[in-house]
């Protein structure tokens, strides 16, 4: 997994800010269809926004850990329960300006 320079994810933050969560993990945690969810939405986006209803943040860091890891995505950034995911699709125009 390549991993983005600050120039990076300066721009993907910048691009999040106006995304709402597209997938949201409940209180009952991670289910398949869950994940289903994520990986479409990652392909069709690039640039996602999760929403982690989990009780404590330690629960919490470890599902945005394993989901950046099980999905292949580099986390771009983490404020209280929400965690934006960014995977490049080669098949769709990049997000990120040549600097």
């Amino acid at each position: 997994m390549k991993t983005l320079d600050k120039t990076n994810i300066k721009q993907l933050k910048a691009l999040a800010h106006k995304l709402k969560p597209i997938v949201t993990v409940g209180q009952h945690g991670m289910k398949d269809s869950i994940n289903d969810e994520i990986t479409i939405a990652l392909d069709f986006h690039q640039l996602v926004k999760v929403k982690i209803n989990l009780g404590d943040r330690d629960e919490r860091d470890t599902l945005v850990s394993e989901l950046s890891k099980q999905h292949k995505a580099e986390l771009v950034q983490r404020i209280g329960n929400v965690a934006v995911f960014y995977k490049r699709n080669f098949d769709k125009e990049n997000l990120l300006k040549k600097s």
